[in-house]
C-alpha cells in the first residue's frame, strides 16, 4: 500500500465518522482507483513529508478542489455525480476521472495551498466558555484568535446557541448552532467584546471570491447546513485577521495593557499543526503573561485540540491570575457535540 493510497482510507473513517458518506464514498474510491497519468499524480507522488491528514493532507486537498470545480459550475458532469445527486460507484469514479484529466493545471495549482476551514459550528465551545467567563469576571472581553482563517469564529457573540430551549446569544441572529449538549448548560452571561482580533499564516478575506470559494470548498458536499451557516457568517461584518507567524504576533499582542478587560486567547484545531518549536514558545509566552495578570485584567487561555485521547478533541482552559487549570470537556471536530464539564 502506498502511503498515499493509506491517507485516502483514513480519510474514509475520518468522513464516516463525521457524517459524511459521500466523502468516505469519494475517498474510498480514490484510494482503490487513483490515476497514475497525470501532473497532479506526479505532484503528488513527488511530495515531500507526510502526506497524510496529520500534515499536509492530500486527499482533503484534492477533494476541495473537486468541489471548487462544482462550486463553480466548471464542470457539469461532475456536478452531475454530485450532493444533492446520489450516484453508484462507477458514476462518481467515472466523472471524477474524468475531471482529474480536464482539470489537471486547475488542480495541480489549488493542491499548492493547505487546507483551511472555519468551522463556525466550533464557536458553540467559544460561546459557552466566554459565558462562563463573563460571569465569573464580569469585565468585557478582549479576544485573539491564533490559526483564525477568515475569523469568522470572532464573531462568536453575534451568533445564538440554542440548547434544548434555552438561548444563548441574540434572538435575531443570522447564524444559529444547535449542538447535541452532554452535561450542564452554561450560565447566560451579558458578553461584551471590547476588541477583536486574529492571526494566520494566510488568512482568508471575506468579500474575496476566490478566499470564499476556498473557504466553502472545503465544506463537504453532502452537508448542506454547513455551507448555509458559513455562507451566513461571511455576511456578517468581518473581523480583523492579520497575517502573520500566530506566536509572534501574540507576543505583540500580550505587550499592549488592557486595563479592566479579559483577555481570552483561544484556538479551535490549529495549534496541532504549529511547529513544536512554536508551540513551546507560546506556551512560555502565555504563562508568563498569565504571571502579570492582575485580578481587573486576567487572561485565559481556551483551546480546542486533538489529544490522546477520543472521541472529538480536548477542551482545555487556562486562567490567571492563580494560573487555574480546567478541563472543559470535550467536542466534535466539527462543533456538532459538546460534553461539557463545569
Amino acid at each position: 500500500m502506498t502511503t498515499l493510497q493509506s491517507a485516502f482510507l483514513g480519510q474514509v473513517k475520518a468522513c464516516s465518522n463525521l457524517g459524511s458518506p459521500f466523502m468516505a464514498q469519494l475517498m474510498g474510491l480514490l484510494a482503490e482507483n487513483w490515476p497514475t497519468d497525470t501532473g497532479l499524480a506526479q505532484r503528488f507522488a513527488d511530495w515531500p513529508g507526510d502526506v497524510s491528514a496529520a500534515s499536509a493532507s492530500l486527499p482533503l486537498r484534492l477533494a476541495s478542489g473537486l468541489h471548487a470545480l462544482v462550486l463553480q459550475r466548471l464542470d457539469p458532469d461532475l456536478a452531475a455525480a454530485y450532493p444533492p445527486n446520489a450516484v453508484d460507484d462507477d458514476v462518481l469514479l467515472g466523472a471524477v476521472h474524468s475531471a482529474l484529466q480536464r482539470h489537471d493545471v486547475f488542480l495541480c495549482d489549488w493542491v499548492k495551498s493547505a487546507p483551511q476551514t472555519n468551522e463556525v459550528r466550533r464557536s458553540a465551545v467559544l460561546i459557552a466558555a466566554a459565558h462562563w467567563l463573563t460571569q465569573r469576571h464580569n469585565l468585557p472581553l478582549r479576544l485573539s484568535e491564533l490559526g483564525a482563517s477568515a475569523g469568522l469564529n470572532l464573531m462568536f457573540d453575534h451568533f445564538s446557541m440554542d440548547i434544548g430551549g434555552g438561548l444563548w446569544g441574540p434572538s435575531d441572529a443570522t447564524v444559529r448552532l444547535h449542538p447535541d449538549w452532554r452535561g450542564e448548560r452554561p450560565p447566560n452571561a451579558a458578553l461584551r467584546v471590547a476588541d477583536r482580533r486574529g492571526v494566520d499564516l494566510n488568512p482568508l478575506q471575506t468579500g474575496s471570491p476566490s478566499d470564499e470559494l476556498r473557504l466553502l470548498s472545503y465544506l463537504w458536499p453532502d452537508q448542506a447546513d454547513r455551507i448555509t451557516r458559513t455562507r451566513a457568517a461571511l455576511a456578517l461584518a468581518p473581523a480583523t485577521v492579520d497575517k502573520a507567524d500566530a506566536v509572534d504576533w501574540l507576543g505583540h499582542r500580550l505587550a499592549t495593557p488592557w486595563p479592566g478587560q479579559l483577555h481570552l486567547i483561544y484556538h479551535t484545531i490549529a495549534w496541532q499543526y504549529f511547529p513544536y518549536d512554536k508551540q513551546a514558545q507560546g506556551r512560555n509566552l502565555i504563562a508568563t503573561a498569565g504571571a502579570a495578570a492582575a485580578q481587573d485584567a486576567p487572561l485565559a487561555w481556551l483551546g480546542m485540540e486533538a489529544d490522546d485521547q477520543t472521541p472529538g478533541a480536548g477542551l482545555t482552559l487556562r486562567l490567571w491570575p492563580g494560573d487555574l487549570k480546567l478541563n472543559l470537556g470535550r467536542a466534535g471536530f466539527h462543533g456538532e457535540w459538546v460534553e461539557w464539564h463545569i
